[in-house]
């Protein structure tokens, strides 16, 4: 069982607690606020309230998160497009809906019971059994080329690359906006949304560095497709960073417009060229993953 306590501060006064509770704990939403509440979880001042009240301010609000009943990872024969494998890494190209690992609401169907379909007992440990082999990871959303560990020793030598930021990872995006530039780069932290706590965001408060590199390579009237290099790799970095300064990505409604155009499945985004020096080797490799049918064709329709 974990316990988390919050006090409401004078502007958080009459905010309902589900909101405020959803909105300052990672993980949960309101829904899941309101079933903690139903079964007796939450208190405020010590006794139990409703879902709609309003908080006052000095209110102590005790949570208790039972401890979630984990779902057994089960191997499953999902197609995977093998970009390169041997008995130290393989490097898939992960298509657009696909989650990389289990989490809470996707217990099937991710890369990983795929992989464990396909590699058997052949992935690393270090990232705990819900996520053998995983040393980075892209959005559901998001297209195109991954490197997995089959052991430890890999898992170590592929990790600290990341760290170092030694390993090249390049993406195209479409953009809303034209661009004046040719190419830019964004140097600004990225840490929680401090409004929405689901959310990422450039903020000076709770954040890590994070660098991206772009370049325009077709202008399409509204829109640009882009080509965007890591130096660092946090989470959404593309897609705050690209936001930030007024080129959200088509098709991502977090942090874009909520009402996009071409009934898009997610943010037109893929990973797709990886490179890295192989963990046993130590020769450079690079990866790259053409572009999905959905993405090229996309484009074609913006040219016309």
């Amino acid at each position: 069982m974990e316990y988390m306590t919050f006090v409401a501060e004078r502007e958080e006064a009459g905010t309902r607690i589900d909101v405020f509770l959803a909105e300052n704990m990672e993980n949960l939403s309101r829904s899941g606020v309101q079933k903690l509440m139903e079964s007796g979880h939450i208190h405020v001042n010590g006794g139990i309230v409703k879902p709609n009240y309003k908080l006052r301010e000095t209110d102590m609000i005790d949570v208790e998160i039972p401890e979630a009943k984990e779902a057994e990872l089960l191997p499953e024969p999902i197609p995977l497009d093998i970009l390169y494998e041997d008995k130290d890494v393989i490097v898939v190209n992960k298509p657009q809906g696909m989650v990389v690992h289990p989490a809470p609401g996707h217990d099937s169907g991710t890369l990983v019971n795929g992989l464990l379909y396909h590699c058997g007992e052949e992935l690393s440990g270090i990232n705990g059994e819900k996520r053998p082999g995983i040393v980075h990871r892209i959005d559901k959303d998001t297209s195109g080329v991954l490197m997995i560990a089959k052991n430890n020793a890999a898992h170590q030598v592929l990790a600290a690359q990341l760290a170092e930021h030694s390993i090249t990872r390049i993406y195209n995006a479409i953009v809303f906006n034209g661009f004046q530039e040719e190419e830019g780069t964004v140097d600004q932290p990225i840490g929680r949304n401090p409004l929405d706590r689901k959310k990422m965001a450039v903020t000076q408060k709770h954040s890590r560095h994070a660098v991206t590199h772009y370049r325009v390579l077709q202008r399409l009237g509204n829109f640009t497709l882009i080509e965007a290099q890591l130096e660092t790799g946090r989470t959404h970095q593309i897609r705050v960073h690209m936001t930030y300064i007024g080129h959200p990505l088509l098709g991502d409604q977090v942090y874009g417009p909520k009402k996009q155009p071409f009934s898009l499945n997610g943010q037109v985004l893929h990973a797709r060229v990886l490179g890295f020096r192989h963990p046993t080797t130590g020769a450079y490799m690079e990866f790259e993953a053409p572009l999905p049918p959905y993405f090229q064709q996309l484009i074609e329709r913006l040219q016309k």
